[in-house]
């Protein structure tokens, strides 16, 4: 399970671009910044008021005044920056985020995003996700191809929405998937799987780009 988690979370790292302003969900998305090349200038920016994130600190060595919109342990990077909430959501709303790297429930093909309730399940909240999907300028989700052997990509998502068409690209442990307006396109499959395994393990309609490419890793 650790395993397929840092294997999509370092294929989503090669989607960012050196000088991003990139927000990571809670979960799975956060160890994409264990990934970022040594040499990229990426701004990590968290909801709960600051940019600048630095890596995870060591055990023992915790601020307890420093963590992430998650309540994780972080650390922070020279030239971070400490706002409030006010702040911190116009960035977010004015478009200020050139990526965020969220989890879901469900996601469909036609790009619609569920991932903030279960009806009838106890949840946190909601968090800044309503926010960032809408004002981010790409929005990729980080998550297993299925729960369970259950379908996440889906026809149409039967969870409560997050948001209505504004997934760009699905990264899971069995490909790279990019939300186009013609329906979802397999663009890179993990070569430890078949075309055929893929299709199965998705219930919304997928079409294979002619130009299908390994996954990167």
């Amino acid at each position: 399970m650790a395993d397929i988690k840092h294997f999509i979370a370092k294929r989503v790292a090669k989607e960012l671009k050196d000088g991003d302003v990139v927000n990571l969900g809670i979960g799975l998305p956060t160890l994409v910044a264990d990934y970022i090349p040594s040499d990229y200038d990426v701004t990590f920016q968290s909801e709960n008021g600051f940019v600048g994130i630095g890596p995870a600190p060591e055990k023992g060595k915790e601020d307890v005044d420093l963590i992430n919109a998650g309540a994780q342990y972080v650390s922070v990077k020279p030239g971070s920056a400490f706002f409030d909430s006010a702040v911190s959501f116009g960035i977010i709303r004015g478009g200020h985020v050139d990526a965020t790297v969220l989890g879901a429930l469900q996601v469909d093909e036609e790009g619609n995003l569920a991932n903030w309730i279960i009806p009838g399940v106890m949840v946190p909240g909601m968090g800044g996700a309503m926010d960032l999907v809408s004002g981010a300028k790409k929005v990729i989700i980080a998550m297993q191809h299925t729960n369970k052997g259950k379908h996440k990509i889906l026809k149409k998502c039967t969870l409560p929405l997050t948001a209505e068409k504004e997934v760009d690209l699905i990264v899971t442990e069995m490909g790279v998937i990019e939300v186009m307006p013609f329906g979802l396109l397999l663009k890179e499959i993990n070569t430890d799987y078949s075309v055929e395994q893929v299709v199965e393990a998705t219930e919304a309609d997928i079409m294979i780009s002619s130009n299908l490419k390994p996954m990167m890793k």
